[in-house]
Parts: C-alpha cells; sequence; structure tokens
C-alpha cells in the first residue's frame, strides 16, 4: 500500500471525525459539551460559545476535505499543519481552567498530535513531486 494511499485514508477519518464534532456541537451544543474537559461551564446562555466550537470545527472540516477531493496534496498537508493548533489550544485551554489531564492530552493533544503526523506524512508524500526538476521545453526547429 502506498504512502498516498494511507494518507488519504487518514485525511479521509480526519475530515469526517471534524465535520462530525463540529455538526455535533452546532445540533446539540451542550450534550457535545460534556467530553471536552473543562470543569465548569458558563451560566445561563453558554450554549452560543458551544455553536462558535462547532463551526470552528466544521469549518476545519470543509477546508480539509475541498482540499483532498480537488487533489491539492500539498496545500492538504499544510492546511493539516495550521489545523492541528485548534485542538492543541484546546489542550491548553483545558489545562489552564484545571481540566482533567486525560481530557486535556488524551484528547485534544492526542488530537492534535494525529492532526499534525497527518499533515507531516502528506507533506513527506508530496515532498519528492515537489521537488523534481521541470521537465525542458522541447527544442524548437529552426
Amino acid at each position: 500500500m502506498s504512502l498516498k494511499n494511507v494518507n488519504t485514508g487518514l485525511v479521509t477519518v480526519v475530515t469526517l471525525f471534524v465535520l462530525y464534532l463540529g455538526l455535533s456541537f452546532i445540533l446539540a451544543p451542550e450534550a457535545s459539551a460534556q467530553g471536552v474537559g473543562l470543569p465548569n461551564w458558563p451560566a445561563g446562555n453558554g450554549d452560543g460559545f458551544l455553536i462558535m466550537k462547532g463551526t470552528r470545527e466544521f469549518s476545519m472540516g470543509l477546508a480539509i476535505g475541498i482540499l483532498l477531493v480537488t487533489g491539492h496534496r500539498r496545500a492538504l498537508g499544510w492546511v493539516l499543519l495550521m489545523e492541528a493548533v485548534a485542538p492543541f489550544g484546546d489542550m491548553i485551554n483545558v489545562l489552564a481552567h484545571h481540566g482533567p489531564l486525560a481530557a486535556a492530552f488524551g484528547i485534544h493533544g492526542l488530537t492534535s498530535a494525529l492532526i499534525a503526523i497527518t499533515g507531516l506524512l502528506t507533506l513527506h508524500e508530496t515532498r519528492k513531486a515537489h521537488k523534481a526538476p521541470a521537465p525542458a521545453p522541447a527544442a524548437q526547429p529552426a
């Protein structure tokens, strides 16, 4: 099995997972919020913030999916690396608010690492094609 096939499978899983998370927070914010690791939830109408999280997640999934479907593999690798920052930030947020270490590292840290590794693998896959010299133009008859 080629690296490109493995990467395509990994990116497909990441895309579907991120889209699922986004839709979960948009459609059922309070139910989705139980597993993110923050110990205290805002009083009142805090679900608006959770819907914003869902919108962020969903748009991230769309960006990854569009690059995957259109075949822009190098851009896909860079976007995956960039998007690994979001769950890393979530991990820092959980830690800063004294949430459970298992949620911080096991959910958000692991997610960030898996997305970053997938991005690095995708960039590695495209490295040879990106470095290959362009073929010389054919000589024109004089």
